[in-house]
């Protein structure tokens, strides 16, 4: 079979297809034909040697397609059904070896690329913002609302009766698409005075809590925009290369509070996690959480999908075709 293979970290030019032994089921696995593969921004840090792991690095942790084979004495009529599964590494590939614990049956009413593009990202959504206990009346910011999660957030949030939801991205293409998820505000935080323009909408007053998947600049011009005395940001990535830096000091005197909801997410049991998947999984099929399809590449470009998640050139999920 092929599958994606970088055997040095750096550019997205190091991922290259090779051919690979096909996998096979154990006891406790199934194989799927993998028709859609999900590219997330975290596989681009790994590359780059940002995360440790050994080589040869095989990204890919979401897949979709046909069940084939299940392992000894596993549940022979799943052969032959659509499912999505998280698996460690890999999915860059024509076939996965997934553990029956993590794949989920596709609902008739969702296509694999619609299921590819919920389940995980609706999955970490969800016990982000479960973490981050947001209240009917709270104003929330959401970076990144134009990526994977944050497209999911902002659905997610609105419905919970939050009183505002600001989605901020780059870009006129991301803020349309902002706006049409039904965010209360959309705000290009490329723009100078974006920090200004949120405590404008705002009266003044500033956002409650913020989600912060960007790091750097944008993060910390975020933090700067938190009401005094209840304010919270939640940091769960640095899609900018660093994370957000913030002083103890100041946190004392403005009266706010950082959360790291990934990690307190990452605590949640094995029956929690899938919990959360299948809940995504099922608001979708229902059309009340609608995940966005950007960009599609066939398998041999996924260097290309890598360069343009980090150029910021894509729009909620990015997706292979084997």
């Amino acid at each position: 079979m092929r599958i994606v293979q970088a055997h040095q970290f750096g550019p997205p030019e190091v991922l290259q297809v090779v051919e690979k032994e096909d996998p096979h089921a154990e006891p406790d696995q199934v194989v799927i034909e993998v028709q859609i593969a999900g590219v997330a921004f975290g596989d681009t840090i790994v590359r780059k040697g940002l995360y440790p792991t050994p080589l040869p690095f095989e990204p890919g942790r979401e897949v979709g397609g046909r069940i084939t084979h299940v392992g000894r004495d596993g549940d022979q009529s799943l052969i032959g059904k659509l499912a999505v599964a998280n698996i460690n590494a890999g999915g860059y590939a024509e076939r996965v070896a997934a553990s029956r614990r993590n794949i989920f049956l596709i609902p008739p009413a969702l296509s694999v690329e619609q299921a590819v593009s919920v389940f995980r990202a609706g999955q970490t959504a969800l016990a982000l913002l479960e973490a981050m206990h947001i209240q009917p009346g709270d104003t929330v910011l959401i970076l990144a609302a134009a990526g994977s999660i944050g497209s999911l957030m902002i659905q997610l949030v609105k419905r919970a009766g939050i009183s505002m939801v600001i989605g901020a991205a780059r870009g006129k293409e991301k803020l349309a698409m902002v706006s049409r998820l039904r965010a209360d505000v959309a705000i290009d935080y490329s723009e100078n005075d974006w920090a200004e323009q949120v405590r404008t909408v705002t009266g003044g007053k500033g956002a409650d809590v913020v989600l912060d998947a960007v790091g750097g600049t944008i993060g910390r011009q975020a933090f700067e925009t938190l009401a005094p005395g209840r304010g919270r940001i939640g940091i769960y990535g640095f899609a900018s290369g660093t994370w957000t830096q913030i002083e103890t000091r100041e946190l004392a005197r403005r009266g706010l509070t950082v959360i790291g909801p990934l990690g307190i997410a990452l605590t949640r049991t094995e029956q929690e996690w899938r919990a959360f998947a299948e809940s995504a999984l099922a608001e979708a099929a229902a059309g009340r959480l609608v995940p966005v399809i950007g960009q599609t590449y066939p398998l041999e470009q996924a260097a290309l999908a890598h360069a343009a998640l980090e150029a910021r050139q894509t729009t909620g999920n990015v997706l292979l075709i084997p």
